[in-house]
C-alpha cells in the first residue's frame, strides 16, 4: 500500500510501560510525532485522573510564564527564537522549575509593585509641580479681584475682607486635578450642588501623564475653587471626591507656596533618579527572562502535554495500559524510541507491544512532502479519506492547475504568477522561519507550490490561446492569406473566412493563428472552439474519476462492485456524453474551411439522437443540409449507444440490492444452525471469530520479550489495517460506503428498505449528476472568455490610450504614469480577483464533479501525540 496512493497501513496495538519509565517513553515517542493514543478513561472525570496534580503543577508555571512574557512584550522587547528543540525534562527537574519560576515571578512581582508605586508617587509630586506653578500665576494676576469676580458670578456681596483672612467666615479655596474629558460635567455638578455660590476656575495643563499602572496617556486640567463657610467646603470636596478629582494641600501665603515648590523639585528630581535604577533592575531581570523563556516555554508545554497523554491510559498495578494506531512500516522507529526511554528511566521491565483486533476503522495518514502537502490539504477540505480508498491528491499534483490555467489562460499573467510561487519557494526556509502572524500571507506562503504550479501551466495555456497581456505573439508567421484592399485596413469590420482566406496547407505549430487577435469574428471562433474544449476535458475528467472505482472495488475486494457498478456507470457516461465528445473530434478532423458549410450541427444531432429522428442523405433533396447523417450507419450507433446507457440504470439501481439481499440472507441460513445460545458463546462453524465488541488479542507475549512482540510475520493475519482471521471475518461482506459507522466505522448490517433506498438515491444523483457535471466544465470555456476579454478591455481603455497622447517626448511621462496604473489593475483585478475566482471554481470541479465519482472521503485523519505544535507556537497564548 503506498504512501500516496492511499493511506498509509496503519496497526492498532496494545502497549504495557512499566510506570517508572512511561514519562520518559512517551516523551521519547512526542518526539518521534507517529503514535495516536486512545483515551481509555472517558468516563472518568479530569479531576480524578491519576496525573491531574502535575497538570496543576504544570499550569501554574504557564501562568508565571506567561506574566513574565507580557512584561516583556509590554517593554518591547522580543522573545528570540533560536529553532532549539529542548527535551522535556525529567520528572524530578520540576522541582528545580518551579522553584526558579517562583523566585523570577516574585522578584518581578515586587519589582513592578514597587516601581508602580514610584511611578504613582512621581505622578502626583509632577502634578502637584503644575498645580504650584498655576495658582501662582492665577494668585499674581487676579488676587486682588477674586472679591470683585466672585461677587459679578455668584451676585452675592460680600463686605468682610477676604485677602486678609481676618474674620471668622474668611474665603477659603480648593486646588486639584481632574481629568479633562470630565470639566464639562464637573463644573455643571458643581454648580447645581452649590447653587451656583462658588467662584470656580478651570485651566488645562499642557503636558501629558502616564498612568503609572496601564501606561496610557492622562490629559488633566487644574480646577480652583473659591467658597466661603464649612458647609460649602464640604459639598466642595464632596464633589470634588465623587468626580474622581485629586485635591491637593497649597498654602495660602505666597512665600509658604514657594518654599513648598522647591521642596517639590527637589522630591522629583531625587525620584527620578530612583525610577531610573528601579527601570535598570527591572530591565536586567527581564532580559535575564528573555534568554530562556522560549527554552522554559517548550519544557513545560511538553511536560503538560505527557501528562495528558499519560491520563489517557489506565492503571493497572506497576504499569500502565495503552491502546494506539500508528503506521505499520514505523514499528522499528517506535521500538528505538522505547528503548530509549527504558534506558533513560533505568527501567528493567521492558516495553510489551501487542497487536489487536477491532472494528473500530483506521485513521487516514499519508507521508507527504511539501510539494504534495498543499494539494493533499485541498482534498482534505473535501473530507478525509476512508482507511484504504483511492487518494485523490497525485492526481490532483496535475489536474488541479491544469484546470485552473484553461480558465487564466494568458501566458503574461501566468508568468508573473509562477515568478511570484517561485521566489516564495526559493526563500522557503528564510520566510518559514519568520513565523509569519497575518493570515492571508500564510495561506499565499502555504500554497506556494500551488500558485507556482498553476502559473506554469497558465503560460502552457496561454502559449496554447496565444494570449500575452491580451496580445497575440506572431513568432512563426502567419498561415492565414486574406485578400484585403488597403481601404479595408483601416476599418474595424475584417473577418476571416477559411473558405478564401486559408488553403489548408498547414496550420500555426503552436496554439491559435496571430492573426484572429485582429479578426472581428474572434469571438465567434474562440467561443466555438473553448466551449467543445471545456466538454472535452471535462469529460475525460470524469470519465478518469470513474476508471479510479476499479482500484477500490479491488483493494476492498467488492469485485462485483466491477460489474454492478463501475462498468454501468463507466457505460451511461460513455455513451451519451463521450459519444459527444467522439462526434466533436470527427467533425474537427472530417470537415475542413471548404466544407464547413456542410458541417453537422452537433446539438441538432444530440437531440434527434434521443428523439429517434434520422435524415438519410441519400433520400435528402439538400445535399448539405446540416441535419443530414454524416457517417455511414450512425442511426445504428447512435441507437446502441441510446440503448445501453438506458439499459444501464436498471442495473445500477435493481442488481446491488437483489445482490446484497440474496448474499445476507444466504449466510442468515448458513448459521441459523448454530446460533449462540448465550451472549458470549462462539458457534461451531466460526470458532475464532471475536466476541462482539471486544478485543482479541493475537499471540501471547511474555513481558521478557522486550518490544518484540509485534512482528512482520502476522502480515498474513492483517487485512486493511485489521487484525482478522480469514475465519474470523464479519458474517456481511464490506460494502463500499456502508461499513464506516459509528464512532468512526464500525461494521453494521443494513436493512432491505435501506439498501433499496441508498441504491435508489445514488443512481438518480449519479445518473441526473452526470447531466449537471458535465454542463458545470461549461466555466472552464465561461471563465476563459471573461478573462481574456477583460485583460482586452483593460488594455485598450487603459495603456493602449497612453501610447496616443502628447506625442514622443511629452508622452513618456504619460506612459509611465498610466503604465503604474495599468500594472496595478492588472495585479489587483486579474491577478488576484480573477485568480480567486478561477481557483474557487477548479476546487468545486474537483470536489463535486470529480471526487464525487469514486471517492467516499467518510474517515478521519491520523494525529500522532507529537511535539509539533510546541515548536511551532509563537506565544503562551497559542496553546489553549
Amino acid at each position: 500500500m503506498g504512501s500516496l496512493f492511499r493511506t498509509e497501513e496503519m496497526r492498532f496495538c496494545q502497549m504495557f510501560v512499566q510506570t517508572e519509565a512511561a514519562y520518559h517513553c512517551i516523551s521519547e515517542l512526542g518526539e518521534l510525532g507517529l503514535v495516536q493514543f486512545k483515551d481509555l478513561n472517558t468516563n472518568v472525570n479530569s479531576f480524578q485522573r491519576t496525573f491531574v496534580n502535575e497538570i496543576r503543577r504544570c499550569e501554574e508555571m504557564e501562568r508565571k510564564l506567561r506574566y513574565t512574557e507580557k512584561e516583556i512584550l509590554k517593554e518591547g522587547m522580543k522573545i528570540p527564537d533560536n529553532r532549539e528543540n529542548p527535551k522535556a525534562p525529567a520528572p524530578k527537574e520540576m522541582n528545580d522549575l518551579e522553584v526558579e519560576f517562583e523566585k523570577m515571578d516574585t522578584e518581578l512581582r515586587q519589582v513592578n509593585t514597587n516601581n508602580e508605586a514610584l511611578k504613582q508617587n512621581f505622578l502626583e509630586l509632577t502634578e502637584l509641580r503644575e498645580v504650584l506653578n498655576k495658582t501662582q500665576d492665577y494668585f499674581r494676576m487676579y488676587g486682588s479681584d477674586i472679591q470683585h469676580m466672585m461677587e459679578e458670578e455668584t451676585g452675592v456681596p460680600h463686605e468682610e475682607a477676604i485677602i486678609g483672612r481676618q474674620q471668622q467666615a474668611a474665603l477659603g479655596f480648593f486646588v486639584g486635578t481632574v481629568l479633562r474629558e470630565k470639566v464639562p460635567v464637573f463644573e455643571r455638578v458643581m454648580k447645581f450642588i452649590t447653587h451656583s455660590t462658588v467662584f470656580m476656575r478651570t485651566e488645562e495643563i499642557e503636558r501629558t501623564f502616564k498612568d503609572p499602572i496601564t501606561g496610557d496617556d492622562l490629559h488633566k486640567s487644574m480646577f480652583i475653587v473659591f467658597y466661603q463657610g464649612d458647609q460649602l467646603r464640604n459639598k466642595v470636596k464632596k464633589v470634588c471626591e465623587g468626580m474622581r478629582g485629586t485635591i491637593y494641600p497649597v498654602p495660602d501665603s505666597p512665600q509658604e507656596r514657594n518654599t513648598m515648590l522647591q521642596g517639590v523639585n527637589t522630591r522629583i528630581s531625587d525620584l527620578e533618579n530612583v525610577l531610573t535604577q528601579s527601570n535598570e533592575h527591572r530591565q536586567r531581570v527581564l532580559r535575564n527572562a528573555q534568554k530562556e523563556l522560549r527554552s522554559w516555554t517548550i519544557k513545560v508545554e511538553k511536560i503538560k502535554a505527557i501528562y495528558h497523554t499519560l491520563n489517557m491510559f489506565k492503571v493497572h498495578q506497576n504499569s500502565l495500559h495503552a491502546e494506539c494506531w500508528f503506521p505499520a512500516k514505523a514499528i522499528d522507529d517506535i521500538r528505538r524510541a522505547l528503548n530509549a526511554g527504558e534506558k533513560v528511566s533505568n527501567s528493567t521491565i521492558p516495553t510489551v507491544i501487542q497487536p489487536m483486533h477491532t472494528n473500530e476503522s483506521p485513521p487516514s495518514y499519508y507521508n507527504c512532502n511539501r510539494f504534495v502537502k498543499g494539494f493533499q490539504n485541498i482534498v482534505d477540505a473535501y473530507g478525509m479519506s476512508t482507511y484504504g480508498e483511492v487518494n485523490p491528491a497525485p492526481y490532483t499534483c496535475i489536474t488541479f492547475p491544469f484546470l485552473f490555467a484553461v480558465m487564466f489562460g494568458d501566458a503574461g499573467h501566468g508568468l508573473i504568477m509562477f515568478l511570484f510561487g517561485l521566489f516564495l519557494v526559493i526563500k522557503e526556509k528564510s520566510i518559514g522561519s519568520k513565523r509569519i502572524a497575518n493570515e492571508i500571507a500564510n495561506t499565499f506562503f502555504g500554497g506556494r507550490y500551488i500558485i507556482m504550479m498553476m502559473g506554469a501551466f497558465s503560460i502552457y495555456t496561454g502559449i496554447i490561446y496565444n494570449d500575452f497581456f491580451s496580445k497575440s505573439v506572431n513568432i512563426f508567421g502567419s498561415q492565414w492569406y486574406p485578400v484585403i484592399k488597403e481601404e479595408e485596413w483601416e476599418s474595424d469590420d475584417i473577418q476571416l473566412n477559411p473558405v478564401t482566406s486559408h488553403y489548408n496547407v498547414t496550420a500555426y505549430p503552436i496554439g491559435i493563428d496571430p492573426i484572429w487577435q485582429a479578426a472581428m469574428n474572434k469571438i465567434l471562433f474562440l467561443n466555438s472552439l473553448k466551449m467543445k474544449m471545456a466538454i472535452i476535458l471535462g469529460v475525460i475528467h470524469m470519465l478518469f474519476g470513474i476508471c479510479l472505482q476499479i482500484f477500490n472495488h479491488v483493494h476492498f475486494k467488492n469485485y462485483i462492485d466491477i460489474f454492478i457498478r463501475f462498468i454501468p456507470e463507466f457505460l451511461f457516461l460513455g455513451c451519451l456524453f463521450g459519444y459527444l465528445v467522439a462526434t466533436v473530434i470527427y467533425k474537427w478532423l472530417m470537415f475542413d474551411g471548404t466544407k464547413s458549410h456542410c458541417a453537422p450541427a452537433l446539438l441538432i444531432h444530440y437531440i434527434n439522437m434521443f428523439m429517434f429522428k434520422y435524415t438519410n442523405p441519400d433520400t435528402a433533396v439538400e445535399k448539405c443540409d446540416p441535419d443530414l447523417m454524416y457517417y455511414k450507419g450512425q442511426d445504428g450507433v447512435q441507437y446502441a449507444m441510446f440503448f445501453i446507457a438506458i439499459f444501464s440504470v436498471p442495473v445500477l439501481l435493481i442488481v446491488k440490492p437483489v445482490y446484497i439481499i440474496c448474499k445476507n440472507k444466504r449466510k442468515g441460513h448458513d448459521f441459523s444452525d448454530h446460533a449462540a445460545l448465550i451472549s458470549h458463546e462462539i458457534p461451531p462453524a466460526n470458532p475464532l471469530a471475536p466476541i462482539p465488541g471486544t478485543y482479541v488479542n493475537h499471540g501471547a507475549v511474555e513481558l521478557g520479550q522486550v518490544n518484540m512482540s509485534y512482528e512482520y510475520e502476522n502480515a498474513d493475519e492483517i487485512r486493511n489495517g485489521r487484525f482478522v482471521r480469514e475465519e474470523a471475518k464479519p458474517q456481511a461482506a464490506i460494502e463500499e460506503g456502508e461499513e464506516h459507522k459509528g464512532e468512526h466505522g464500525g461494521h453494521e448490517e443494513h436493512g432491505t428498505g435501506e439498501v433499496i433506498i441508498h441504491q435508489a438515491i445514488h443512481t438518480i444523483e449519479f445518473c441526473l449528476g452526470c447531466i449537471s457535471h458535465t454542463a458545470s466544465y461549461l466555466r472552464l470555456w465561461a471563465l476563459s472568455l471573461a478573462h481574456a476579454q477583460l485583460s482586452e478591455v483593460l488594455w485598450s481603455m487603459v495603456l493602449r490610450l497612453s501610447l496616443k497622447m502628447a506625442g514622443r517626448y511629452v508622452g513618456s511621462p504619460i506612459i509611465f504614469v498610466i503604465f503604474f496604473i495599468w500594472a496595478n489593475l492588472t495585479v489587483a483585478i486579474l491577478l488576484l480577483m480573477e485568480g480567486l475566482s478561477a481557483f474557487l471554481h477548479t476546487l468545486r470541479l474537483h470536489w463535486v464533479e470529480f471526487n464525487s465519482k469514486f471517492y467516499m472521503g467518510e474517515g478521519y485523519a491520523f494525529t500522532p501525540f507529537n511535539f509539533n505544535h510546541i515548536l511551532n507556537m509563537q506565544s503562551l497564548e497559542d496553546i489553549s
